[in-house]
């Protein structure tokens, strides 16, 4: 192999989905931009982790899709920070599914499809953090690109994504740091960007039946297509930097903190809540359980190694726990 190839293979957690050859050959194409930005990001992400947590390391885990594709699975478990934090590539391809283009028809695409196929392309990278402590938050990221051609040969694209935080207490400081980062790359873009999109993953990651949200958010979009692919795509990769520089200070801030084993306890019904909306409103876990041969364990990864469902479990008012409960039920403004 080349000198070039070995400085890839060094950037990177594995060899990309695509080869390096065919994403060099194209380089110039979109969807090869896209899968070696997931690719950087991977890398980045991991490394900062792995830092953090030394005695720990992440299984890396290529995998193939019969149907098209594949994906690079890294995931560190039982760490003495993280007690499961996985980071996913996947790059698939082939015919959407029935199921997976009716959702997809819900959102108000009018998607043509030729003797009811539709061939597709989809690209991203996301990932769910788990510390061990409970004054560290739970921390997800995703950044995503789907492409779709219709019978006429029309190719519909979009991008879609966000960062969200969910922590078990609420600390002001680490919540305006880690909007403030965000804000910071969604404004090089557009003023209008960050508030917009802050509303949405206040919106998004709600879970009804509750009547709360996951988190105190971050941003979430999706089916983006505009102004052009270009501006779209530098939005995302500003995006996709700003993961590290708004979650990893929170993490070193707090990786020590001493906790009480009934922090501890909260913080494993809080988790249970994190599972809850995963499993019953998160789009990505839908659409991944109706992709055909697609990865299992990959999707499910976002999961806890543990979590707690105590029946009819209140804290007692004006307590810590209390708290982050109510802004939980009424997002709060972080930045302004």
């Amino acid at each position: 192999e080349d000198e070039e190839e070995k400085e890839l293979r060094q950037r990177f957690m594995a060899p990309p989905v695509s080869g390096l050859r065919e994403l060099r050959r194209r380089r110039r194409e979109l969807r090869s931009r896209m899968e070696l930005l997931i690719m950087e990001t991977q890398a980045e992400v991991c490394r900062a982790l792995a830092a953090l947590d030394p005695g720990a390391s992440f299984a890396v885990d290529s995998w193939e899709r019969k149907e098209g594709g594949g994906g690079i699975s890294c995931v560190l478990q039982d760490g003495e920070v993280f007690e499961k934090a996985g980071v996913n590539v996947s790059v698939v391809s082939g015919l959407l599914s029935e199921e997976a283009a009716r959702q997809m028809r819900s959102r108000g695409k009018s998607l043509k499809a030729k003797d009811g196929k539709l061939p597709f392309c989809a690209m991203g990278v996301s990932s769910v953090i788990h510390p061990k402590n409970p004054h560290v938050p739970t921390m997800h990221f995703n950044y995503r690109y789907f492409e779709i051609e219709e019978a006429d040969g029309t190719v519909k694209w979009w991008f879609g994504g966000g960062t969200d935080l969910t922590p078990t207490y609420l600390n002001e400081e680490d919540a305006v740091h880690f909007h403030k980062t965000l804000k910071e790359a969604c404004d090089k873009h557009d003023l209008k960007l960050y508030p917009k999109y802050k509303k949405w993953c206040d919106d998004y990651f709600y879970i009804k039946h509750r009547g709360e949200r996951r988190g105190i958010g971050g941003i979430f979009f999706d089916d983006l297509d505009s102004p052009s692919k270009e501006e779209v795509f530098q939005f995302v990769k500003s995006c996709a930097k700003a993961v590290v520089p708004c979650y990893i200070p929170i993490v070193k801030k707090h990786c020590h903190d001493s906790f009480t084993p009934e922090e501890k306890l909260w913080q494993q019904l809080r988790r249970g809540r994190y599972v809850e909306f995963n499993l019953v409103y998160d789009r990505g876990t839908k659409f991944g359980l109706l992709t055909p041969g697609s990865r299992i364990e990959s999707i499910l990864m976002s999961l806890p190694l543990t979590a707690r469902w105590e029946y009819m479990h209140n804290p007692p008012e004006s307590s810590k726990e209390a708290e982050i409960l109510e802004v939980l039920r009424n997002p709060k403004d972080w930045v302004h």
